[in-house]
């Protein structure tokens, strides 16, 4: 008797040893619950709906900085509080590839509201501005004032240069 309760038991730990880490290979972000100016990671599927089986530590970067994000139930909070708004470029890098997200976290009044933003409007605003600057050479003075109010801007929410051709760069990958 006693040596098919060992059985039992390596099985249950070999089957334990041998399960799968869930992926996220897709995420959403709100505000937290607790509404204390922090972020939640939302693990989704392709159509967004909730993931609730994600659990554990899972590696992301977020604006820069690497770290492990614990997860409950598909839910993961930011350790991090927004002070302003600002913009938050989140990554997760998995064996299916990496998965981004650039956000502009708008703050008023305590509440944060994340606007995703296309990585593809990056490029495409000031390409315009200089399309439109070369097009009209009468306007080239005004088209220069956009383009450093449109990188002051940026750089002011914290959008700076390295992430701002990182979110790029993944936005290509993508494509490509």
């Amino acid at each position: 008797m006693k040596k098919i309760y060992y059985c039992l038991a390596l099985m249950m730990i070999s089957v334990a040893g041998f399960a799968q880490k869930a992926d996220i290979n897709n995420f959403i972000v709100k505000e937290s619950l607790l509404k204390n100016s922090k972020l939640a990671i939302i693990a989704t599927d392709s159509l967004e709906q909730p993931i609730e089986t994600i659990n554990g530590l899972y590696t992301f970067t977020v604006s820069g900085f690497t770290q492990p994000v614990k997860f409950n139930d598909g839910v993961a909070i930011l350790p991090m509080q927004l002070a302003k708004s600002a913009f938050v470029y989140i990554k997760h890098q998995n064996d299916n590839g990496t998965h981004s997200k650039l956000l502009y976290i708008y703050k008023k009044d305590g509440t944060l509201n994340p606007f995703t933003i296309n990585s593809m409007w990056l490029v495409l605003f000031p390409l315009l501005v200089i399309f439109i600057a070369f097009a009209f050479r009468k306007l080239l003075i005004f088209a220069i004032i956009i383009l450093l109010v449109f990188i002051y801007f940026n750089h002011s929410n914290g959008l700076n240069l390295s992430t701002f051709f990182e979110t790029i760069f993944d936005s290509l990958k993508r494509v490509f």
